[in-house]
């Protein structure tokens, strides 16, 4: 990594708010460049608290924004940080109104010239595309970054029509505890703790919402812009991580886009920006790379034809992507895997072909045991240790193996794979789960995707639709996306599990199938052999904010495990979400996080899954006599009818409990 200290334009920062036309002020910190021309706006729009949780993230982009050229603006949403307002949903209308009304507002300084552009990782890349769907005149160009399209079945709350635990879960206690948050002192003023009591008495779990649409419907519709790609105008540049959930977005942006105003990127990262340098790797320079692509769409010419020295559209490939070579498994890399950059200027690319693999051998029973799953890897990770799957043999041993042997050429595949089972059930429901492994000759088992179907939902996400007892159907569902070249003297395994927790809430009543090859098959999209040129900057950032992390003497968990109660029969996962400890900030902020995610499950009960987080923040401000404490207590089973959520949620302001509600409810689970 590099970081620079000397740019084009000297730059300067202030904080203000952002006035909306209901009187709500936004909370904003930009940085501008010293100069008397307008210039182009970058506007990064999340709930992640500038001032505090994303605080050392911006300095890295911000200001080297600002530094070629740009007024480069982060704002915290309504209800979140300093803010004013109060919380809503993650997918709601008003979020993205208030988006679509600060870029406005942004093109109307005399500081800008009337251009925006609009970027975000995760939720705030999700708001980007979700603002862009709104067409506002003034945002010409977008980067979106690890983020869904597609908020019911790409963004970790279904999965294939299934309810997920570690998704859903652990994703409703860390929205309570994001938003259960006070605005800053330093920052609101005397204010600060009657917003903070508003916004504790508009808290309300995510998950009821969550759970009362466990279909398909209007509520989702809403919540994606009515999933029309064609709405979006300003020109996209689609970035994803193999290891990321919601690669596919990717994907589907640039095979639905008009191909003059987008462009796509994967590359073999986590959660994270390209340039992180967190593991697996290589980071390239992607601050080079969106500054390319600002230029393109904001200082040259309306449609993007000509800028920063461009003549003609934009130079890069339609679609660059990594493809991985083999490793052994590992749940983290000190170096980066082996691979190679490949590109293509149309997709579906004419160089990939979809190759079937047919499944072979007598009907097999597929009935896995409940804790198969234990195996997955973090649902979202994040660049830490343990976050990808380790070595799948265990996983394989529970589940039904078919393998392809590679032949003297490698093969690599870049895409969606699709598998097509023909299943026979005995009982109402079930769910059926592929993954594809890379096999080396010693039997080490790398995963390189997977996929699930909730067997209700095998005629469309929109309906559930029990099965037949005791009758044969077949169906057919798509895998994540991957990029991967399997060596010669590999296998490729597909193996099919009737169960994947604590990725997949179990369903009541399953109890597995049998699984006839005779019809079934494996597709994948085998990519032919190219000699691609690709290559990236080196990573570089602005300098660093200078965030400190005390030293403890005090024994850290390990970020994950998993234990086996042998005489109960009983499996137990342990993982932490957020392992930052106690970072403190150059005003003199304290900032503590601790969380502890857990998931049980007794081996052969899938009524016995439990799931429980707790998540405990502290805020404190020495100077200013200030010490905030919000505590989080999620925790969710299921009977053979409902799921059981409970929630609570104390917060303290010194020794004073300022706020303690607690939630309990029993929501029905979704009937064919």
């Amino acid at each position: 990594m590099r970081i620079r200290t000397e740019f084009p334009y000297e730059t300067v920062h202030t904080d203000l708010r952002i006035p909306l036309p209901d009187g709500i002020g936004l909370y904003a910190r930009l940085w501008r460049p010293v100069t008397d021309e307008p210039v182009p706006a970058l506007l990064e729009y999340a709930p992640d608290r500038l001032t505090d949780t994303s605080a050392a993230r911006d300095a890295q982009r911000h200001p080297w924004y600002a530094g070629h050229g740009y007024a480069s603006i982060r704002v915290d949403v309504r209800g979140h940080g300093n803010s004013e307002g109060l919380p809503g949903d993650a997918r709601d209308a008003t979020e993205i109104v208030d988006g679509a009304e600060v870029v406005g507002w942004l093109a109307r300084q005399p500081w800008c010239n009337g251009r925006v552009g609009m970027f975000g990782i995760g939720r705030g890349g999700r708001s980007a595309l979700r603002v862009a769907a709104l067409t506002p005149k003034a945002l010409r160009a977008v980067v979106t970054v690890c983020a869904t399209d597609d908020p019911y079945d790409n963004d970790g709350i279904f999965l294939g029509g299934a309810v997920t635990a570690a998704g859903l879960h652990a994703g409703n206690a860390a929205l309570l505890a994001d938003a259960a948050r006070p605005p800053d002192p330093r920052f609101a003023g005397d204010a600060w703790r009657t917003q903070w009591l508003q916004r504790l008495e508009a808290l309300s779990p995510p998950v009821h919402t969550w759970l009362s649409h466990q279909l398909r419907d209007h509520h989702w519709q809403h919540a994606s812009g009515g999933g029309d790609h064609g709405a979006v105008e300003a020109a996209v540049l689609a970035v994803g991580g193999w290891h990321d959930p919601y690669r596919d977005t990717v994907l589907r942006l640039v095979g639905h886009l008009p191909p003059e105003r987008v462009r796509g990127l994967i590359g073999p990262w986590p959660h994270e920006y390209p340039d992180s340098g967190l593991p697996p790797g290589p980071a390239i320079g992607f601050l080079q790379e969106t500054l390319r692509w600002w230029d393109r769409w904001l200082k040259g010419d309306s449609d993007g034809s000509s800028g920063a020295g461009d003549t003609g559209g934009p130079a890069e490939p339609l679609l660059r992507s990594w493809i991985g070579g083999a490793h052994p498994p590992a749940t983290a890399y000190t170096e980066p895997p082996t691979g190679r950059w490949v590109s293509d200027d149309v997709w579906p690319s004419p160089r990939t072909t979809v190759v079937p693999y047919a499944l072979g051998g007598p009907p097999v029973v597929v009935d896995s045991p409940q804790h198969t799953g234990m195996d997955a890897g973090r649902f979202r990770p994040l660049g830490q240790d343990a976050d990808l799957p380790p070595d799948q043999r265990a996983e394989d041993a529970r589940s039904a193996c078919f393998e392809f042997p590679v032949g003297d050429e490698a093969i690599e595949v870049l895409g969606r794979p699709r598998v097509t089972l023909r299943l026979r059930l005995d009982v109402p429901y079930g769910q059926a789960v592929a993954r594809i492994c890379d096999i080396a000759p010693d039997g080490a088992a790398t995963l390189v995707s997977r996929g699930v179907l909730d067997l209700a939902a095998r005629h469309g996400r929109d309906r559930a639709v029990k099965w037949p007892p005791g009758s044969t159907e077949e169906v057919s569902f798509e895998l994540g996306a991957m990029g991967h070249g399997f060596p010669p003297g590999h296998r490729i395994r597909l193996a099919v599990s009737s169960a994947y927790w604590p990725w997949i809430w179990p369903r009541a009543g399953a109890a597995g199938f049998t699984l006839d090859p005779d019809g079934s098959r494996l597709e994948l999209p085998v990519r032919e052999p190219t000699a691609d040129t690709i290559t990236f900057d080196e990573p570089e950032h602005a300098e660093p904010l200078g965030v400190s992390v005390p030293a403890t003497l005090d024994a850290q968990p390990p970020p994950l495990l998993v234990t086996r109660d042998v005489a109960e029969g009983e499996w137990r996962m342990e993982c932490d979400p957020c392992p930052r400890g106690t970072q403190v900030f150059p005003d003199g902020l304290e900032l503590t996080e601790q969380a502890l995610e857990t998931y049980t499950i007794h081996e052969d009960d899938p009524l016995s899954a439990r799931a429980r987080t707790r998540w405990t923040v502290r805020l404190h401000r020495p100077e200013l006599s200030w010490d905030v404490r919000i505590e989080i207590r999620s925790e969710m089973s299921c009977d053979a009818a409902s799921f059981r959520t409970s929630d609570e949620v104390v917060c303290r302001h010194g020794t004073e409990i300022v706020f303690h509600r607690t939630w309990e409810k029993r929501i029905p689970r979704l009937e064919g």
